[in-house]
This record gives structure tokens, sequence and C-alpha cells, in this order.
């Protein structure tokens, strides 16, 4: 896989917040005392999330150690502030002092990330959860784009209280007009999201028409009642956590978290590698990493992940425009279909195809 990935860059935030939804990530695993691990780094959200339900570790796994640098920051303003605290310094919600609360922070980093983190000031400032680079390019889409189709009083109805058919009715009539189907086929080809949202090597192994999948996503769901409290959709539109924050930011979750931070380590390298110092892992997070795999590589890293998995192992993971599913070529897997497609409807990340469960006998 190091040759797939061998032009992609890996000295920034690609991802300040996990954009895979937690809430269904939780069920599909069903973590629960004892379990190990493994987890795509990402921004550390989800991994995470998981302590808060009592697994003996958890290993988040990242080939770009600034995003494990991130996760490091989180967890050492986890550990260091109080819930309220947490959020103002991370950037959900206003603060007039975050730099003061990094200086709290700052404390429980090793000093190599204690200069990391100090030498990126305005960035801490500013809030950690928008320095992405794809949080960014929602940005870019928020200020320069979506005020040319929508109001703000349109974008706030959107999001209204409506029964399916009033919500159907207002996105037909309000808000699939010309411009919001030309601007976003234009914002979201493949080109521009290489180049300001996502690497363009990710997108190597796409097939479909990159705009037009994503349209006909977003007009599924954004004629739908779940759009109304999909936090995600809110921070991509508004640019805040509206109606919810996401799962490890949540009061119930920080409380929980904030007493098992010991359970979570970091490993930079690939998934397959991390089984080279640690094993014994029945649980998998595996975001969409596949999205950029090619069938060969795909076929080699999930037989080594189906090797290393123990009997009865749960692996979550989402396909995006790249089909991917790991029991279609590992018979030792069988795929719990009927939660796997139940998550898919309910799935925040509503731009995501399919959300898969694959389960090792």
């Amino acid at each position: 896989m190091k040759e797939q990935l061998k032009e992609v860059r890996h000295d920034y935030i690609r991802y300040a917040n996990c954009w895979e939804d937690a809430d269904i990530l939780m069920d599909a695993l069903a973590i629960k005392s004892g379990d190990r691990v493994l987890s795509i780094g990402s921004a550390g959200d989800n991994s995470f999330s998981m302590l808060a339900y009592d697994p003996e570790f958890v290993l988040a796994v990242d080939i770009n150690p600034v995003q494990l640098n991130l996760i490091v920051l989180k967890k050492a303003a986890i550990a260091s502030l109080d819930h309220e605290s947490f959020l103002q310094f991370l950037g959900f919600h206003d603060c007039p002092n975050r730099w003061d609360l990094f200086l709290i922070v700052k404390q429980m980093l090793p000093p190599e990330l204690a200069a990391f983190w100090s030498g990126r000031k305005k960035e801490i400032e500013d809030g950690i959860i928008y320095q992405g680079k794809f949080e960014r390019y929602f940005k870019s889409f928020r200020k320069n784009i979506l005020p040319l189709i929508h109001t703000e009083k349109r974008i706030s109805e959107l999001f209204n209280e409506k029964n399916s058919v009033q919500q159907e009715q207002f996105f037909h009539a309000e808000w699939n007009n010309r411009r919001w189907r030309i601007l976003f086929k234009l914002f979201f080809s493949k080109f521009v999201m290489g180049r300001l949202g996502r690497d363009p090597e990710f997108l190597k192994e796409v097939k479909v028409p990159v705009s037009t999948f994503i349209l006909d996503q977003s007009k599924k769901h954004l004629s739908s009642v779940n759009c109304q409290q999909n936090y995600f959709l809110q921070f991509m539109l508004t640019g805040q956590f509206k109606t919810a924050l996401p799962n490890y930011a949540r009061k119930e979750s920080f409380e929980v978290i904030k007493k098992k931070l010991d359970r979570i380590m970091i490993y930079n390298g690939f998934a397959e590698a991390a089984f080279n110092e640690y094993q014994g892992f029945n649980k998998f997070n595996l975001s969409n990493i596949f999205e950029y795999m090619n069938p060969a590589v795909f076929r080699s890293v999930s037989k080594n992940l189906v090797q290393n998995g123990q009997p009865g192992s749960r692996y979550a993971y989402w396909n995006l425009m790249v089909p991917r599913q790991m029991s279609e070529i590992n018979p030792e897997l069988v795929p719990d279909r009927e939660k796997a497609d139940t998550f898919t409807q309910k799935d925040n990340g509503f731009f995501y195809s399919k959300f898969i469960i694959d389960v090792k006998s």
C-alpha cells in the first residue's frame, strides 16, 4: 500500500473532526468490557468514543503523524480540562482565552508535541476543530458558494422541524434550485475536491462522476426529515454543531472517557503493520480506508486484517464511491446485512453510500 500513497502528503491536519458517525459505529461494534479495538485514528474522535464502553485497549492507527499529534492534543485536553473548558478550547463553544487554555493543556503534552503545538498559535486560537483541510473545504463552500444560492434564513429553514411531506416539499420548492445544482456540482467535482478537500490520490479508484454522486446523496438526505437533526450537515452549512455534539464531546461520554484515557494508544503506520507490535484485536473501526486501494491491495490488506482478528471479530467500515466489501473475498467473514442496512439509513454521514459490518466466524 505504500506505493499507492507515496505521493500523498502527511505533514498537515487533513481532518480536524471524524466524519464517520460514531453513534452507528458504537452500535455496530458492540464494544464491551475486555475488548481490544483497532481504530483508524483520523482526528481521534471515534477512537475516544470507544473508551466509554470499557474496552481493555484502543489502538488509534494513522499514517499521518500530524493526525496523531492532533489525537494527543485532544487527549491532553480531555485530561486537563473540565467539559465546558474542553468545548471552548477545541472550538465547539466561543472562547475569549483559548491560548490560556492551551497553556494548561500544554503541561500534559510530551516536550516535542508541546513545541509542535506552541508553534501553531493561530490554529489553536481559531479553534482546532476548524483547522483541517477538509473543514476548510467546507468553510470555503459555506463562505463563497452557499451565499450565492441560499439566504441564511433559508438555510435555517432547512433544519426547522417539519413532517416528511413538508420536508420534501421544502427541498424541491425552496432548496433544490438551478444555482444549487450547478454550483454544488462545480464545487464538489473530482478536480476541486482533489485540490481543496481530499487528496487526489484518494480519488484514483473512483469510477463514478464524483459531483453527481454527492449531489444525489445530498438530495436523498436533504429531502428527508433525518437532515433536521444532522449535526454533521449543520457544521457543513453553518459552521457549528447545533442540535448535538459529536459522540466523544458530549458531557456523558466525556466524563467516562476522561477516566479511561490510559487505555488509548497511538500507532504511526499502516493498520496491517501494527500487528507486528500489538495483537489480540476483536473489534475493528476501519473508517473508509479501502476507498483508495486498488483491488489487489484491498485483497491483501483485508486478508491481513482477517488473519489478525480473533474469532468473532467485528469489522465496521464505510464505502463512499468505491465498492469494497471484505466478506465478498474472505470466506471467514459473514456480513451482518440487516444491521448494516439499518445503520446506513440513519447514518449522519449521509455522503457515504454504504455502511458495512462483517463478522469473523
